[in-house]
């Protein structure tokens, strides 16, 4: 039995999904596939969007699920390729007269790993399997860059360290708000990229004027978490069963998605 489901995708993001896989096509000399590049499209970005399973999709369109695993991998490094690397996105940023950005982390969830590979995907923090993105955002919600997969037990703050997030905001002229977990990320006070709010101790507690600081960044900081939702509805990232090269590259290939999709 087959059934019709929607995929609330516009025309536009298969048109341009349609687009690369003909331009790879083209430059790989391949003149035959199973399905046109548009049906291989609309395939792929149902198992992007719905999570569909690969078996139940061959089975409709008449192909074998290693065809459609082999059509999503495709599809899904040609998308990652065009996703910009941070310099690229901090000095286009800066080129178009842009001052501050958005600086976030989250955990996307996976499986459970065996051996070794268990323990450091498992944050005590957040109770359960996954692999920490850092993603920076225009004042919008825009996604602008995703960092690369680390482990769920790694902090944002030493991953942004890991990738020289405060000297690359100076060098591009930009600043970044962030939230209380990197608080100390930047240690020039005279010339500070990194933004976040003033943190309470046992016995110092905030002052009025502080906790309207946190109140202030904490509303500008709202739109990173309307990037963070818009990746995180392409339901293949409910639970990934990747390993940390693969999602980073799944991860970059749904930021281009998103922004072709979503822009505001």
């Amino acid at each position: 039995m087959v059934y019709t489901a929607a995929l609330p995708l516009s025309t536009a993001t298969l048109t341009f999904v349609s687009g690369l896989l003909r331009g790879h096509l083209k430059n790989i000399g391949s003149r035959w596939r199973k399905l046109p590049p548009g049906k291989i499209a609309i395939i792929v970005l149902a198992v992007l969007r719905h999570d569909q399973r690969l078996a139940d999709m061959a089975g409709g369109n008449g192909v074998s699920a290693s065809t459609v695993r082999r059509w999503v991998k495709e599809a899904v490094k040609l998308l990652a390729a065009r996703a910009p690397r941070l310099d690229r996105a901090l000095k286009k940023i800066a080129k178009a007269g842009g001052q501050v950005v958005l600086l976030d982390g989250t955990l996307v969830r996976t499986r459970r790993r065996s051996g070794a590979e268990n323990r450091k995907n498992y944050p005590g923090k957040h109770k359960c399997h996954g692999l920490l993105f850092l993603a920076l955002t225009h004042a919008a919600g825009n996604l602008l860059w995703i960092s690369a997969a680390r482990p769920g037990r790694s902090s944002e703050i030493t991953t942004a360290r890991h990738h020289q997030l405060p000297a690359k905001l100076r060098d591009a002229g930009l600043a970044a708000l962030a939230d209380l977990g990197f608080v100390g990320l930047d240690d020039d006070p005279d010339q500070p990229a990194i933004i976040t709010g003033n943190k309470a101790t046992r016995n110092k507690p905030l002052t009025r004027a502080q906790k309207q600081v946190n109140q202030l960044i904490s509303v500008e900081r709202a739109s990173v978490e309307h990037g963070f939702a818009d990746l995180k509805g392409w339901r293949i990232l409910t639970k990934l069963r990747l390993d940390a090269a693969q999602a980073t590259e799944l991860l970059r290939a749904l930021l281009v998605l998103t922004n072709q999709q979503i822009t505001r």
